[in-house]
């Protein structure tokens, strides 16, 4: 038998015996963007914290905290659930001006959380530079009741104006990103 309780406007379920839980949802996303700069530039442009907080859509704050290490707070709308995340990130496998992986969590209150990594590759193409990143994530509380067509749909959107921002920032603003980013 289950037991049903509504808290929050959010239905939650389990079994009748023990309280009920929060949903707890995987992301898996992959994109590829071509950018009009040179790999250096790209790179340089991804560890340079005043680039990604402009282009982290959100982002209200971002510092280093440590080597490798950042603290930010972004603000996020996923459907009806607007929530304030507060979270670390730590770069690791940093292999300049190739590849790195992106590695953190972040809560967002009664919202909920986010946590999981990315690993990113930088591609020479002339005087392009092709970047392609492998995202698993995962996401508990109020976003995961949401549902995972919604939570995709949102990260896709977010991750396409991170893109567009981050090529007219790499370019002198002479650009957008051409590329995609899917669900798998």
């Amino acid at each position: 038998m289950q037991n049903v309780v509504v808290k929050d406007g959010i239905k939650l379920t389990g079994p009748s015996h023990a309280p009920p839980t929060r949903e707890e949802l995987s992301m898996d996303l992959k994109g590829e963007y071509r950018l009009p700069a040179r790999r250096e530039a790209v790179w340089a442009a991804l560890n340079d914290t005043d680039v990604l907080r402009d282009c982290i859509p959100g982002c209200q704050s971002l510092e280093m905290t440590g080597e490798n290490e950042m603290a930010a707070t972004v603000v996020t709308k996923i459907g009806p659930v607007k929530a304030k995340f507060e979270g670390q990130v730590r770069l690791e496998n940093i292999d300049a001006p190739q590849s790195y992986s992106i590695v953190g969590e972040g809560k967002g209150g009664i919202a909920g959380f986010a946590k999981g990594g990315a690993d990113v590759h930088l591609a020479e193409d002339g005087d392009e530079t092709i970047l392609t990143y492998d995202v698993k994530a995962q996401v508990g509380g109020k976003i995961a009741q949401l549902g995972g067509r919604l939570i995709d749909s949102t990260a896709k959107k977010l991750a396409g104006q991170f893109f567009d921002c981050f090529a007219e920032k790499v370019s002198g603003g002479a650009s957008s990103a051409e590329g995609t980013t899917e669900a798998v």
